[in-house]
């Protein structure tokens, strides 16, 4: 197959991989409250526009019904979804 030229090399497919732990913008359950905010997950799925990412406590969706398996789709690149922050190592 012929080498095509580029400046720079071609950007990652995609944002995130499987495995990724993440943090979501999401309605869950804290401290058996409902809560907006931002929630840990795994990422447990990955194609070109979609992330799926699971939690291990019980997640809503935005029109208030608890989705049953914990996992939330989110497009690639959607502001709700993000890196964990890390934490400042104290020393």
């Amino acid at each position: 197959m012929a080498q095509v030229p580029f400046m720079r090399p071609p950007d990652h497919e995609f944002l995130y991989d499987v495995g990724d732990t993440v943090e979501v913008y999401c309605d869950h359950d804290k401290n058996n409250e409902r809560v907006r905010g931002w929630l840990k997950g795994i990422v447990v799925q990955v194609d070109p526009k979609m992330v799926a990412v699971q939690f291990r406590t019980n997640v809503y969706l935005t029109d208030g019904w608890m989705v049953p398996d914990h996992i939330l789709w989110f497009p690639q690149h959607s502001p709700h979804i993000r890196m964990p922050a890390r934490k400042a190592v104290a020393g």
